[in-house]
């Protein structure tokens, strides 16, 4: 069996996967902090793209900024996931340009699932929306050690 070479600069390296991601390219989604486990993405809104017709930040915008962490989240630990079941409730609404961050961690990392919980807030630390996801591992990144 063929040994594989485990990575050695974790976060560079999981950004470097995530830099052809059209969708998060498209949006504006950042990955701000990659540790073992915990993953911190933001975004930057622009009222013209990311507000409905009532002036505030659409739903749909803050559910994706969440959906984005999830991923980043399972690679920290050298999974590949997909998201089997996800809960997001909305506190606040965001009504002025700021910046979102979805500050995610793993709370449970079975062999098949993992349950994620994040906290979605806004530049000045207002919860803006709780979130709690159930993930499929599919399969693993043999290269990103599972602790470091």
């Amino acid at each position: 069996m063929k040994s594989v070479e485990l990575v050695k600069d974790v976060p560079a390296y999981i950004r470097s996967m995530y830099t052809e991601n059209h969708f998060m390219n498209t949006f504006g989604v950042h990955i701000d902090e990659i540790k073992c486990g915990h993953v911190v993405v933001s975004i930057k809104l622009d009222p013209a793209k990311h507000f409905n017709h009532r002036d505030i930040c659409h739903g749909g915008v803050m559910l994706a900024l969440a959906d984005s962490v999830l991923g980043v989240t399972g690679a920290s630990v050298g999974a590949a996931v997909a998201t089997l079941n996800f809960s997001m409730n909305f506190i606040k609404g965001v009504h002025e340009p700021t910046t979102l961050y979805v500050h995610s961690s793993i709370k449970h990392h079975g062999h098949s699932t993992m349950v994620i919980e994040a906290e979605l807030t806004d530049s000045d630390k207002h919860l803006i929306g709780t979130i709690l996801t159930t993930m499929f591992i599919g399969d693993r990144f043999k290269e990103i050690p599972a602790k470091w």
